[in-house]
């Protein structure tokens, strides 16, 4: 009997509640031109038809993988992963979509580094607004590759320039499953960024390639885009896990320190605006005494405060009636 032969790239998608953008996420997938694709599909308990649909989609291609309990992105991308067989693992947000040419160009660079990770440039989608690349191409020219330190560096919040952790990486199956790599499942948000992290952690190359093939919807109401205090314990939580299951030395344990710094700033800061808001002022007090820092982000417009905090996704030029 004849196997089925290994697929390019298998993109792994974790679903709730996507109905409505899921098919284009899917389709953009299965367009991919110069290489053999699959598509995995880890329905995370939706209730409005998700699976209905990736189930009837009609193509061979894409397989479905119905959970029986809701985990979160972490945990549903884990099963997808889990299902994958294709050369390359490539994660696709169910509200997202992927160029054609995408895959190809990416494994190219990746095979010019001999590299375990690829990463491309975004371009972000916002309604009302023009679409515009993310990241500066020439800065993507420069890197070549991606280092740990330059990764977590960039996740600082509040000083961060350019955040390479809304990237969406594609990595050879063969290196996740050498070193057992795996979603967090305690986290819903930031999960991306401690997976990757991990990976340059465990001596993964990771190749850039400039050119923008994944695009990035900006909705209104995005979990990515609201900063809350469950949020932001969880994450520093998960860095504190990162520190002890990789010991960090050097230029890559001074960005993390930083970050670390800037986690503990935004917890203060989301801390100071809710103690305005309730005019909690002894609880301003202490604050501001314990956390001076965070008194400068108060004179931010809002607008301003979101560009420090989530990078140029935000940075986009109103588009002309």
């Amino acid at each position: 009997m004849n196997e089925t032969p290994m697929p390019d790239v298998s993109f792994v998608i974790a679903a709730y509640n996507a109905r409505d953008t899921i098919g284009l996420a899917i389709e953009s997938a299965l367009a991919q031109v110069g290489v053999a694709v699959e598509v995995v599909v880890a329905d995370d308990c939706s209730t409005d038809g998700t699976a209905e649909l990736v189930r009837y989609f009609g193509d061979p291609r894409v397989r479905l993988i119905e959970r029986s309990q809701n985990g979160g992105p972490g945990a549903a991308r884990n099963d997808a992963i889990a299902a994958a067989r294709g050369r390359w693992i490539a994660v696709l947000d169910s509200d997202d979509e992927v160029l054609p040419e995408r895959s190809a160009m990416m494994i190219a660079a990746a095979g010019r580094l001999s590299a375990d990770i690829v990463v491309d440039n975004v371009m972000v989608l916002r309604p009302g607004y023009r679409s515009a690349a993310m990241f500066p191409e020439p800065l993507l020219q420069r890197l070549s590759s991606l280092s740990l330190e330059e990764f977590i560096r960039s996740n600082v919040l509040f000083r961060a320039t350019f955040n390479f952790g809304y990237m969406k990486p594609m990595f050879e199956r063969a290196f996740i499953e050498r070193h057992a790599l795996r979603f967090d499942e305690a986290l819903r948000i930031g999960e991306d960024y401690i997976f990757l992290a991990s990976a340059l952690a465990r001596g993964g190359t990771c190749a850039v390639e400039p050119q923008p093939g994944y695009l990035y919807h900006v909705r209104d109401g995005s979990i990515s885009r609201v900063l809350r205090r469950d949020h932001v314990t969880a994450m520093m939580e998960a860095d504190r896990r990162f520190v002890r299951d990789f010991p960090l030395q050097g230029p890559a344990a001074q960005a993390q320190a930083v970050r670390y710094r800037s986690l503990k700033e935004a917890l203060a800061f989301i801390d100071l605006v809710e103690a305005i808001k309730g005019r909690a002022w002894r609880d301003c007090l202490n604050l501001a005494v314990s956390q001076p820092s965070v008194l400068r982000h108060l004179k931010m417009p809002v607008e301003a405060r979101l560009r420090r905090w989530f990078g140029p996704a935000l940075r986009l030029n109103k588009a002309s009636p």
